[in-house]
């Protein structure tokens, strides 16, 4: 089959983790390390165009230019991308159409983090003496490129932060299920015990100990319990130092510099969108528009079906993230659906797990040629959305990306109220712990009689405790214009 010479193809992949705790590497060096796992100097040499994952660990103002003087590509134009677990993906799509069209021959994807370290140095009085670029460093483009994930309802209640939306996701999907509490858990538990089976299996991630559906679902001292019902081993992992790297290029470079075909892996096609913003707007808590159109097309551009994919790895922050796409995707959940081990197990290096996801699943399809793998990304809360179709088999059309936003936005959305005043009725909830293991108050999502939604906040204690072990679903809640609530005759 004779290709075009512009089709685009991922010629390189790397990953590092660094387990020791080391002050002198910093965000870049990993990057480089990652880069250099990647692909051979000759290579790294070749690429035009460096484009860096939002760091969160340390603050450079154009990382593409320290991580091009690294691996000998100085010359390089650099890109910094915007905030968002989306955004590896993202990079992906766009690199492939710059290819395509000729605005670049050789694109490196990078990202990195040393969360841990810097935490842990933190924890320390040290300030680690990283590098740091000064105001002559232009910043590149594609930074600044962030939008908010809250408004004043979340605002009002103090709703702002992804381990407490992503459980009131879980409990929409449970009570949408019918399911009981218990009944519930055990099955969350299982899907997360096949994540943790994965990760045992894949030698880049960060915890390796296979652990069962008890294990991850008992709260102990080490698990101890974030935001009912997750406790800490169904929340992403940040605390790691890991880099991930990936190089694409055009059929014609890739022939130039003699990288050999059975490496190549060819996306297939990409899409966009993303859900409402505001969580309040959501038309329902267990579902992702943006995740079904998206994903349906991406599917369609590439031309295959579900049932076509030997292999998937669905953005995985928590387990409501992977449930809400399987069931958008129509994709069973007892099939696997990492190849990773997900953002626990294999590592959540903050915005850019899916670079990792994106460089496991290039090995994967290389030792099974032939086969068809699809990417999920996720941004902010369930949010922003990106999807990659990767096959080592050519397309047979070229690559596609599409952004459609225009029929999501047509979805109906619901209207939330600020500063409401009356009783409506439970939709959703969870309860954080503080660290000594104890309810400090429930967060609700409220129905109105109306029909609209109120972000609401139960203070005491003790009855966010007893909705720990109650099923409230459906209960009467008195709502007061500031956001705090009482349930009725709790």
């Amino acid at each position: 089959m004779s290709l075009d010479p512009r089709t685009p193809v991922l010629v390189g992949a790397g990953q590092v983790n660094q387990r020791e705790e080391c002050a002198g590497n910093e965000p870049v060096d990993l990057m480089a390390a990652a880069a250099r796992e990647a692909a051979d100097p000759r290579v790294l040499a070749a690429v035009d165009s460096i484009r860096v994952v939002n760091l969160l660990s340390w603050r450079y103002r154009d990382p593409g230019l320290l991580l091009g003087a690294r691996v000998g590509a100085p010359e390089a134009a650099t890109q910094y991308s915007g905030i968002g677990g989306n955004t590896p993906q993202s990079l992906v799509n766009q690199a492939c159409i710059d290819i395509q069209q000729g605005r670049a021959d050789a694109v490196l994807l990078a990202g990195g983090e040393t969360w841990r370290t810097r935490m842990r140095l933190r924890a320390k009085g040290i300030r680690p003496e990283w590098t740091r670029q000064d105001e002559s460093v232009p910043v590149p483009p594609g930074a600044g490129t962030d939008v908010p994930m809250a408004g004043p309802g979340e605002d009002l209640i103090g709703l702002d932060r992804p381990s407490f939306v992503y459980p009131l996701f879980e409990q929409a999907l449970r009570i949408a299920a019918g399911e009981s509490i218990e009944d519930h858990q055990r099955r969350v538990g299982d899907l997360w015990a096949g994540f943790s089976a994965v990760a045992a299996g894949n030698p880049h991630a960060w915890v390796r100990e296979q652990m069962s559906a008890a294990q991850i679902t008992q709260p102990t001292a080490d698990n101890r319990m974030i935001s009912w019902p997750y406790p800490k081993l169904m929340n992403s992992n940040n605390m790691v130092d890991q880099a991930a790297v990936v190089i694409l290029c055009s059929v014609e470079k890739a022939e130039r510099l003699q990288i050999p075909r059975d490496t190549w892996v060819f996306p297939h096609a990409g899409t966009e969108s993303h859900d409402t913003y505001l969580i309040g707007e959501r038309r329902d808590l267990h579902r992702s528009p943006a995740i079904r159109i998206a994903g349906r097309r991406v599917l369609e551009l590439a031309g295959v079906d579900v049932d076509d994919l030997d292999f998937v790895d669905l953005y995985s922050c928590f387990p409501s993230a992977v449930q809400v796409a399987a069931h958008e995707l129509g994709i069973p959940t007892d099939r696997p659906l990492t190849v990773t081990g997900g953002l626990t197990f294999a590592g959540g290096p903050w915005n850019n797990y899916v670079m990792h996801s994106i460089a496991t699943m290039a090995e994967v399809l290389r030792r099974n040629p032939g086969s068809r793998g699809l990417v999920t990304a996720n941004g902010g809360y369930l949010t922003k959305h990106s999807f990659g179709v990767y096959s080592t088999t050519p397309p047979a059309r070229p690559f596609r990306r599409e952004d459609v936003q225009a029929e999501v936005d047509r979805e109906p959305t619901r209207t939330t109220l600020v500063g409401w005043e009356g009783t409506g009725s439970v939709e959703s909830w969870t309860v954080p712990f503080d660290r000594d293991g104890k309810p400090e108050k429930a967060f609700l999502a409220v129905r109105t009689p109306g029909g609209e939604r109120v972000l609401a906040v139960v203070a005491d204690a003790d009855t966010a405790s007893a909705a720990v072990t109650q099923d409230i679903a459906g209960a009467s809640v008195r709502v007061h214009a500031d956001g705090r609530a009482d349930l009725v005759g709790g």
